[in-house]
């Protein structure tokens, strides 16, 4: 019995400090220093570097009250959105580990919980790696479906989850807002940093 209490101990504290290295790690508090030379991939890692600050800020201290909160019964609530700007954030890294994504498999959904910080790291590999492209043509969005593969040019990776994850995290923000708690006024979007 006190080896089975002692494993239950032993797993909870596991638990709470692998929640607390996870929150403390989350990445995006700030934007990246600026790259020394312009390319298309520290252009692009840039532009998913912004995604991630304004992303971060949006979701920064939301209580589940804000999660739950929905502007109308027919849109989307804060955490509903969040979960779909994971997808885009897994759309993301695919594009930029030159994976498919693989409709066949079933998708991992991570808990309300693990969401901000999965989304946020998943951003933040994405520009890593894109950082270092030499060639944005080998960044494809391939979705691989039972019926077979279907693959769209890194352009619709630009117009289609980058921008719209933009779009996305404005709306996490301006239903924050609503909700009664905004974002907080000294990330400024301009710098990437957070005002004194």
């Amino acid at each position: 019995m006190k080896r089975y209490i002692g494993l239950l101990v032993l797993l909870l504290v596991t638990t709470l400090n692998a929640q607390e290295t996870m929150k403390e790690e989350v990445p995006y508090a700030s934007i990246p220093n600026t790259p020394k030379a312009y390319t298309a991939g520290t252009v692009t890692a840039r532009m998913v570097d912004g995604l991630g600050f304004r992303y971060y800020w949006a979701t920064e201290g939301l209580t589940q009250e804000n999660l739950d909160f929905r502007p109308n019964s027919e849109g989307r609530s804060i955490s509903e959105t969040m979960e779909h700007v994971y997808g885009l954030s897994v759309l993301i890294l695919n594009s930029a580990k030159k994976v498919p994504n693989d409709k066949t498999k079933e998708e991992i959904k991570p808990s309300s919980h693990e969401l901000r910080a999965m989304t946020l790291i998943n951003l933040k590999t994405a520009s890593d790696l894109f950082r270092i492209s030499e060639d944005l043509s080998d960044h494809k969005i391939i979705y691989k479906k039972e019926n077979g593969t279907t693959e769209f040019p890194f352009w619709f990776q630009i117009n289609g989850p980058i921008e719209d994850a933009v779009w996305h995290a404005g709306q996490i923000a301006l239903m924050r807002r609503s909700a009664g708690n905004p974002f907080n006024a000294k990330a400024s979007l301009f710098t990437g940093k957070l005002r004194e």
